[in-house]
């Protein structure tokens, strides 16, 4: 995965032709592609415009679920969450043409008898005599992954690298790798659309990827208020936007058709409904 980040933009490859398998594709691989190419259309509606939006008002509210202003840092973002929907869209078509489907995770949660029944059966066991340490083996030290290996301003991978990986990654990891990427956040999102993602994050192997989004949301805001901490001119009116606001700066919700807002004929679009 060793390629270094480019500073000139990234030529993304075609997308992959949209044949039968859009139309008779499994069923959950269907809702699977119609999350990634409507993140595909946003990033690519996002990386073609956030230079002309960092320089309108309101920008700081995108900036700020990146966790940062750089524009080099966030395009790098963007660059490879656009990447990682190409190759999660050809990964998806591949197996679409297979005939399989891709089953999600059913996720159970203990009723109240049965925790209480295991609750009873862990205090109803006898204290056991405090036994020696288990001889351990050793095992072979790991290669360790060079440093600012998961940071696209330094490594951008490949399409290719990111096809092998995603081959034996969930789908909901995936996601929220892409999620993060192009800083998606509930708020950003169509309410429908949203809950797309949230069922795909919870039913396809993505363990705590919602709570881990969440977190990383927080982590990035906390990061971009201290960088504004040190810019004398700093305003603070990304803090809490309301939901018309968004739609006001982004021009549309994900979900929707992208509107560019600084584009005049966009005027009517951006108004709310």
């Amino acid at each position: 995965m060793a390629n270094a980040a480019p500073e000139t933009p990234v030529a993304f490859p075609s997308d992959p032709p949209q044949d039968h398998c859009d139309h008779a594709a499994p069923a959950n691989i269907g809702v699977l592609l119609h999350a990634v190419r409507t993140l595909l259309t946003y990033g690519r509606h996002l990386v073609d415009t956030v230079r002309q939006r960092s320089t309108a008002p309101g920008f700081n509210t995108i900036a700020a679920c990146f966790g940062t202003a750089n524009l080099s840092t966030i395009l790098a973002h963007l660059n490879r969450g656009i990447l990682r929907c190409i190759a999660l869209e050809r990964v998806l078509l591949a197996r679409a043409a297979t005939g399989k489907d891709i089953d999600y995770s059913a996720r159970r949660s203990l009723t109240t008898e049965e925790y209480l029944a295991r609750m009873d059966a862990a205090h109803a066991q006898p204290e056991q005599p405090t036994a020696a340490a288990p001889t351990t083996r050793k095992h072979a030290p790991r290669p360790s992954r060079p440093a600012g290996w998961n940071d696209p301003e330094l490594f951008m991978p490949t399409l290719e690298d990111l096809e092998r990986q995603m081959r034996r990654r969930p789908i909901g990891r995936i996601i929220l790798d892409i999620s993060l990427d192009l800083a998606v956040v509930p708020g950003f999102c169509h309410s429908q659309f949203w809950n797309e993602l949230f069922d795909i994050m919870n039913w396809f192997g993505g363990g705590n990827s919602v709570d881990r989004l969440m977190r990383e949301k927080t982590r990035r805001r906390e990061a971009f208020a201290n960088e504004q901490d040190r810019n004398p001119k700093a305003s603070w009116d990304w803090i809490r936007p309301s939901r018309d606001d968004l739609r006001q700066i982004l021009g549309f919700f994900i979900g929707e058709p992208p509107v560019n807002p600084l584009d005049p004929a966009a005027a009517i679009a951006t108004a709310p409904p």
